[in-house]
């Protein structure tokens, strides 16, 4: 009980920040937790030297918005957002590219809170992918989702490149 009643403290003080280049390598040290955590559901597999070594430079150059959320001087997670054009053919929706919150701050709300910032700094269409087999992600992104959009929203199960995907589909996406 005291566990819980701390870290819903914690999470009362939860800033977002976007990143830009300049942050490349706080990014890619994180995308290291973030891909080792997804070679559960992926065939992700560690080079050689033991890392993933993710160019997350091409996030930039491609167009990616990336967000940080922390806790005071601490790192909570990160959320990378884009166009859903290869999800959705509603005009400037947006897609969750990808979703990161580390262990320690799970089920706390900062997720939550995380994903509620990056739906409101984009109004209009939104698209969540999110793969079958990740089962913690599923009932969390249905419970997000349902908070934020009232229950206005789709769900709906597709096979894409031969793998199972849930999407989650709101504000005319």
């Amino acid at each position: 009980m005291y566990r819980m009643v701390f870290r819903e403290a914690i999470m009362a003080n939860l800033t977002i920040s976007k990143l830009g280049p300049e942050n490349e390598v706080l990014l890619r040290n994180l995308y290291e937790h973030y891909i080792h955590d997804m070679s559960e559901w992926l065939p992700l597999d560690t080079r050689a030297d033991g890392s993933y070594s993710f160019d997350t430079a091409m996030l930039w150059r491609e167009g990616y918005e990336v967000y940080l959320a922390r806790e005071g001087e601490l790192i909570v997670g990160f959320a990378i957002t884009g166009t859903a054009a290869e999800w959705s053919a509603a005009a400037g929706a947006h897609d969750v590219h990808e979703f990161f919150i580390l262990r320690r701050f799970r089920r706390t709300g900062a997720g939550k809170q995380l994903a509620e910032h990056i739906f409101n700094l984009y109004p209009g269409g939104w698209v969540v992918r999110v793969l079958e087999n990740n089962l913690p992600a599923v009932p969390f992104w249905r419970a997000a989702v349902a908070a934020f959009t009232g229950g206005a929203y789709i769900e709906e199960s597709r096979v894409v490149k031969e793998r199972d995907w849930r999407f989650f589909r709101f504000g005319g996406a």
